[in-house]
């Protein structure tokens, strides 16, 4: 009896043994028993399962279910960048380049308006230099040390202009007298004109007139004491923009060289190669032009001021140095100087005599632009008529007298320029591009010249 309990224990333990495998084997015949669920061909697009967030009870985090095989595909939605037309794309792709180069230059042409004087002293120190430039290198080649060749050419060039602004003061102010009288006289002249022409002018009208400017000018005392001051403003200006042209020319004429190399420091070292090819061809079209230029304004003042001296008109010489400077201005100086000397001839002279002066004026301004330019100018400074006219009256509206003096040239500059660099970018592209071989190095193989040996396979 004492061996019971063990072999009971024994028989309990096989028993569960039994259980345990006939178990495993009912779930092996299970699974072998299930059917197996077809595969679709292509299954749909569906988003990535999201995980879960774990029960409570801890168990593990459980995913979304993937969609039947028998749901609808639904497509996806395209790119809104896509579903834009091409045409649209590339309209608001160069719109936004155009609005940022826009605000760019208005912010240039902003910050050049605060300090307008600056700029304009500095371009006119430029157009200096480039007159005498030539003057310091021909000293030099006479053995003159910079600094001594540099002095010298700036001395003789401004006590030059000084002379020829106080020659035109002089002038201007000893025949003031005459001038005046003749004015006067002019005037009468013209009156009694007005009064025998076929117009039935009377002479209350003409005292009408009269009394109305008298009239006007009494009432803008102020207006025109107010300009009067401001014209002492604009003095001031003028002479703190000579002295600034002043210095700024003896730097450019001594170390011009070198403010070159250091603005070229100044630009991204990959487009430096092209700016420092692209400068000197600017500064010789700089130069060619401010040289053709004085040269036709010469010849133009030294034409019309003979014709209308020997016409007897007063002030020849004051009016031709007019005609001179205001030659620097392309278009509008010739007509505006011109026009100034018409007048002078028709009140002091008369009608007969303003229209010989008009005479004399158009046919020199004719050889001007028919035969002087071109052949002077050539093909140093090629720029369109249209390119002039659109340049003079843009820099007439920004800056006055002195942006129309530089809209020009500067087109001039920026039109070798950019040719420069689109010459330099082609020849840069095609370094870069692979060595034709083959049927492709026919196309660039040079070609013989007609009549040559090769050429007739000999």
């Amino acid at each position: 009896m004492a061996r019971l309990p063990g072999w009971l224990e024994r028989l309990g333990a096989g028993l569960s043994r039994m259980g345990k495998r006939l178990e495993e084997r009912r779930a092996a015949a299970e699974e072998e028993e299930l059917p197996v669920p077809p595969v679709p061909a292509k299954p749909p697009a569906v988003p990535a399962p999201e995980e879960l967030p774990s029960t409570e009870g801890g168990s593990e985090a459980g995913r979304v279910p993937a969609p039947p095989a028998y749901a609808p595909a639904v497509a996806a939605r395209p790119d809104p960048a896509a579903a834009i037309p091409w045409g649209m794309r590339v309209a608001a792709e160069a719109g936004w380049r155009l609005l940022v180069l826009a605000g760019t230059l208005w912010v240039l042409m902003k910050a050049i308006s605060s300090v307008q004087l600056v700029v304009l002293a500095f371009v006119a120190a430029l157009l200096i230099t480039a007159i005498l430039q030539p003057t310091v290198s021909r000293l030099r080649g006479y053995g003159l040390p910079r600094g001594l060749a540099t002095a010298v050419t700036a001395v003789l060039g401004f006590v030059v202009m000084g002379l020829v602004g106080w020659f035109v003061v002089w002038q201007v102010m000893d025949n003031v007298d005459t001038l005046s009288d003749r004015v006067r006289d002019g005037i009468e002249e013209l009156k009694r004109w007005l009064l025998n022409s076929p117009f039935h002018v009377t002479e209350q009208q003409i005292n009408d007139i009269a009394k109305n400017l008298s009239d006007a000018i009494g009432a803008n005392t102020e207006q025109i004491t107010s300009a009067g001051l401001q014209g002492v403003t604009v003095v001031v200006e003028a002479l703190t923009g000579i002295l600034l042209a002043m210095f700024s020319t003896l730097f450019l004429l001594y170390d011009g060289k070198k403010v070159w190399q250091w603005v070229l420091k100044l630009v991204p070292a990959q487009a430096r190669p092209g700016v420092a090819g692209a400068g000197p061809r600017a500064w010789r079209t700089l130069t060619a032009y401010v040289r053709g230029t004085v040269v036709v304004a010469l010849i133009d003042a030294i034409f019309i001021g003979v014709g209308i001296y020997f016409l007897g008109v007063p002030l020849a010489v004051p009016l031709a140095v007019f005609i001179f400077l205001f030659s620097f201005i392309p278009l509008v100086g010739a007509v505006v100087s011109g026009a100034l000397a018409v007048v002078v001839a028709l009140v002091t002279e008369g009608v007969f005599t303003a229209l010989m002066v008009l005479v004399v004026v158009l046919a020199v301004q004719q050889i001007e632009g028919h035969v002087l330019q071109p052949f002077i100018l050539g093909r140093a400074v090629r720029v369109h008529p249209l390119a002039v006219v659109l340049a003079v009256a843009a820099g007439g509206l920004t800056a006055g007298i002195g942006g129309a003096v530089v809209a020009v040239p500067l087109v001039a500059v920026t039109n070798t320029v950019v040719g420069y660099l689109r010459a330099y970018s082609e020849e840069q592209a095609l370094r870069s591009a692979p060595e034709p071989h083959g049927a492709t190095a026919l196309d660039v193989a040079p070609t013989p010249p007609p009549g040559s040996p090769e050429r007739n396979g000999e």
